[in-house]
């Protein structure tokens, strides 16, 4: 199997406009090996989430995507895991042409109130290409008969 350095990957360019409550410091990526970029929460004060609350978390920045890439919100794990702080639909979707500014859904899934503060680390960002396919409808199939248990017929191990 042939391996791809990051460097060999084709570089899109990122354009982000800050509005004036923005971070001071643009997303950056932290190590060379990383997929996403820290997104902050861009609020004055902090916000408290009740178990189970959902709120919707301001960046301060509008995004520019290069068409054919979209940016993916994804969940930081070390808020998942030690506090049940998650998105409240998996990963967020900004398309290319989306031109507003960039808020994070976030949701409390734990017991206990967690309080996110200004500046905060509060997801991922991942720049990705888009595919789309061209849907075509056809009149017969042999993918029903190749796993006759249906969805969950594998189990767990």
């Amino acid at each position: 199997m042939m391996m791809m350095s990051i460097a060999t990957l084709p570089a899109c360019q990122l354009e982000i406009f800050k509005l004036p409550h923005a971070p001071e410091t643009l997303p950056s990526y932290a190590t060379q090996g990383s997929a996403g970029m820290d997104l902050r929460a861009a609020i004055a004060e902090p916000i408290t989430l009740a178990p189970l609350q959902r709120a919707l978390i301001p960046t301060g920045l509008l995004f520019h995507i290069p068409e054919g890439y979209e940016v993916q919100l994804r969940a930081r794990s070390g808020l998942a895991i030690k506090h049940g702080i998650n998105l409240i639909n998996g990963i967020g979707t900004i398309d290319w042409d989306y031109r507003h500014e960039v808020k994070v859904a976030l949701v409390n899934l734990s017991n206990d109130p967690f309080v996110i503060e200004p500046l905060e680390r509060i997801c991922q960002m991942v720049i990705s290409p888009i595919v789309q396919a061209t849907v075509v409808e056809i009149q017969e199939t042999s993918l029903c008969d190749s796993r006759s248990g249906g969805f969950g017929s594998t189990g767990r191990n």
